[in-house]
């Protein structure tokens, strides 16, 4: 059967991203499976430091408490469904990458509050780091969204090579919600080429991969980042679907990633995926 997890810290974002993994379940016949990580000091090391036996007993009475309000959610919103549950303890972000692969998820759905300021650029968010680095397409939400409202996508393109496997899975998006598609190309100072030119190639990069009940525009804007979130706002948009290429360490701050940055900065339900490298 196939697998959806919600990341869950019984925020308000990670509940909305629960109700709206539900109804993806119900839609999809998909099983959901909600994972709570109990985040352990950095310094906290089993091999270095024996856990003593009062940091046992309060671990055990944080798990305990994670399934009681596991418990809680399953029956205001899901009592009629099957729902896998794990608490698991660790770091945030890594033990959510390796409950992916563990349990061989297809889709993550999970809340995010954002990020802002020294704490984006040094740290960034957890979404953020799952975004950039799972292995499955990602659903980023700050707000519970019916998936039966979403019915206009924002596409963001840099018409890059190597896009078939991104453009399949987005027109797989776009086929389940039966929504219309939005093909934009954000022109920068840094980057930019006029409206013609461009108009071409998504004219090209349309008939190509045989899409269908989409538009194509160029939206002029200082920062790519800002652009996608604008033009969004203004066809109001229901969901923007972006591939990321999955940066890391130095070359993440130096470069960024869009994806990673929109995550950041706007209420809408953002799908992204991983780019793969040819």
């Amino acid at each position: 059967m196939k697998k959806i997890l919600v990341p869950c810290d019984f925020s308000e974002q990670a509940i909305c991203a629960f109700r709206m993994a539900i109804d993806l379940s119900e839609q999809s016949k998909r099983e959901v499976h909600l994972l709570h990580v109990v985040e352990l000091p950095v310094m906290h090391d089993s091999m270095l430091m024996p856990t003593l036996a009062f940091e046992a007993t309060l671990l055990k009475e944080l798990g305990d408490n994670a399934e009681n309000q596991f418990s809680k959610l399953k029956a205001e919103y899901a009592s009629d469904i099957p729902i896998v549950t794990k608490v698991v303890f660790g770091s945030t972000s890594m033990m959510i990458l390796d409950y992916i692969k563990e349990a061989e998820i297809e889709l993550v759905v999970m809340g995010t509050k954002g990020a802002s300021g020294l704490r984006e650029l040094v740290i960034g968010s957890n979404a953020e780091k799952i975004v950039r680095r799972a292995p499955c397409p990602v659903i980023t939400v700050r707000k519970y969204s019916s998936p039966h409202a979403i019915k206009n996508i924002v596409f963001p393109n840099s018409l890059e090579q190597d896009q078939e496997d991104l453009v399949q899975h987005v027109k797989a998006l776009q086929d389940f919600f039966k929504a219309s598609l939005h093909i934009v190309w954000i022109n920068t100072p840094g980057n930019f080429t006029s409206d013609n030119v461009t108009l071409v190639r998504l004219k090209d990069f349309a008939k190509r991969f045989m899409l269908k009940d989409y538009t194509l525009s160029v939206f002029n804007d200082t920062f790519e980042e800002s652009g996608v979130i604008s033009f969004a706002h203004a066809i109001k948009a229901d969901m923007i679907a972006m591939g990321t290429h999955g940066r890391r360490g130095l070359n993440h701050v130096m470069s960024g990633s869009v994806a990673e940055d929109v995550v950041n900065h706007i209420d809408c339900p953002i799908w992204t995926y991983t780019i793969k490298k040819g």
